[in-house]
């Protein structure tokens, strides 16, 4: 890199960090709300299983769950999975919810109202509850689930870093802001590695974004998605952002570009674990993930 480039490099890398800095004095604060809060009964096991929605999940849960007793993985659920007959079964330690659907009343539906009232009823162990602490309508999670007794709510920063890598790791360290973590599970895995697990398992994340991908004779990005619970996979609909009002279409260039920064987040959370020597094991068959080290489920 020629010195001009270098200059324009550290300029570039000064403002973005000034300006991650502004916006979490702006939009959040400086609290590591997750490490305060300490993992569910204070023992942490060295392992954690992430649980994706991805449909190799269907395959694989009725092994975790027949070996969870002789185990010594903490499991994570995510967003939907409150509703699935296996969720008393595996008794999650704890749960994650991150998209804006979960507390935008733009993308309010009756599926979220039910994974609400499931979490309500359904949770007589304890457990904690990772949520977004961006919360611009001030959603009231706590009433959405009648302050069940058996969950603690616990926040996690999540706006977006860019700017000197060290100054980057240092920040993840201290549990601010994120490396556009654009899915779940990622978030989950950034909250596994600030919990202390020194392992950390992937089930069901299969991340076959480009799969089912079509355009429509409206014009419309479509989609067929397929999820663990589902059936069979559903038919291709269009692709909207989530939680916009009105609802805005994806196109072909901002689905890709938005994908492949979401497999930037997984590249930035590898370097960032190795930095803090946590193994990231995906297990996930036919997973697309090509980030972390792969190990089929024993």
């Amino acid at each position: 890199m020629r010195l001009t480039e270098k200059i324009i490099a550290a300029l570039q890398n000064t403002f973005d960090t000034l300006l991650f800095f502004a916006t979490m004095a702006a939009k959040e604060d400086f609290v590591n709300h997750v490490v305060r809060a300490g993992a569910n009964n204070q023992h942490p096991s060295r392992r954690l299983a992430i649980l994706g929605n991805g449909p190799s999940l269907k395959e694989q849960l009725p092994r975790l769950i027949e070996n969870q007793a002789c185990s010594e993985a903490d499991m994570m659920a995510v967003n939907f999975f409150a509703l699935s007959e296996e969720f008393s079964q595996v008794k999650p330690k704890y749960y994650l919810i991150s998209d804006p659907m979960f507390f935008r009343r733009a993308g309010h539906s009756e599926r979220i109202d039910a994974l609400y009232k499931a979490l309500k009823e359904r949770v007589t162990w304890q457990m904690t509850l990772y949520v977004q602490y961006y919360n611009p309508e001030h959603f009231d999670y706590g009433a959405a689930i009648s302050h069940n007794p058996n969950i603690r709510i616990v926040r996690f920063h999540s706006t977006v870093f860019h700017g000197f890598r060290k100054v980057e790791f240092w920040c993840y360290r201290h549990g601010l802001g994120s490396g556009n973590f654009g899915t779940v599970v990622q978030n989950g895995e950034f909250i596994g590695i600030l919990l202390g697990y020194k392992q950390i398992e992937l089930y069901g994340v299969d991340h076959t974004l480009l799969e089912g991908l079509c355009v429509d004779d409206k014009n419309r990005l479509c989609r067929t998605k397929s999820h663990y619970y589902d059936a069979k996979p559903t038919a291709p609909e269009p692709i909207y952002f989530n939680a916009t009002n009105p609802p805005r279409p994806y196109t072909m260039y901002t689905y890709l570009a938005e994908t492949a920064e979401l497999f930037r987040g997984h590249e930035v959370l590898r370097d960032w674990a190795e930095t803090e020597g946590v193994r990231i094991i995906n297990r996930s068959r036919g997973s697309m993930i090509d980030s972390y080290e792969r190990e089929p489920m024993p």
